[in-house]
């Protein structure tokens, strides 16, 4: 897991779980050029996530008090995003945190099967540089709005 931090504005962690590095840094540095200035923590495939969220495992755990977004590919190796969301929105604790599906996936099953299985909103990654871009910073905006919930639970 690779860790970078700036100086946050609220105590919002936002996980970025990407295999792909370049969409990775695409995704951060977007971010950051749209005003968000929060921890950033990548993973690079679902076990990760699922090791981080749900303190298992070795290196580093959710701490507790803290808010998490998580920015979830598809396709990922070890778990794929689809078994990531599924886990996190049946744990009691873990539901409540949005989970905002970012892929380059676009076919209308997996859209309705995220959606139900409730991923908070489902975005397209842009094949063309200028509107992956574009699409990560109109995201950021959105989240210098959001009021996101603290994971308080011991799971």
């Amino acid at each position: 897991m690779i860790i970078e931090e700036t100086k946050p504005k609220e105590e919002l962690i936002i996980l970025v779980a990407e295999d792909n590095e370049g969409h990775a840094l695409l995704i951060t540095k977007n971010l950051k050029r749209a005003g968000i200035s929060n921890k950033f923590l990548h993973s690079k495939d679902g076990q990760e996530v699922l090791d981080f969220l749900f303190k298992k495992g070795k290196g580093p755990h959710r701490e507790y008090g803290k808010s998490y977004l998580l920015l979830l590919d598809i396709r990922m190796p070890k778990v794929d995003g689809i078994e990531v969301l599924r886990q996190i929105k049946t744990d009691p604790e873990l539901s409540k945190m949005p989970v905002i599906m970012v892929t380059t996936t676009d076919d209308p099953r997996e859209v309705d099967n995220c959606h139900k299985l409730g991923c908070s909103t489902y975005i397209t990654k842009p094949i063309h540089y200028e509107k992956f871009t574009d699409a990560i910073r109109k995201l950021g905006l959105f989240l210098t709005i959001v009021r996101l919930p603290v994971l308080n639970g011991v799971n």
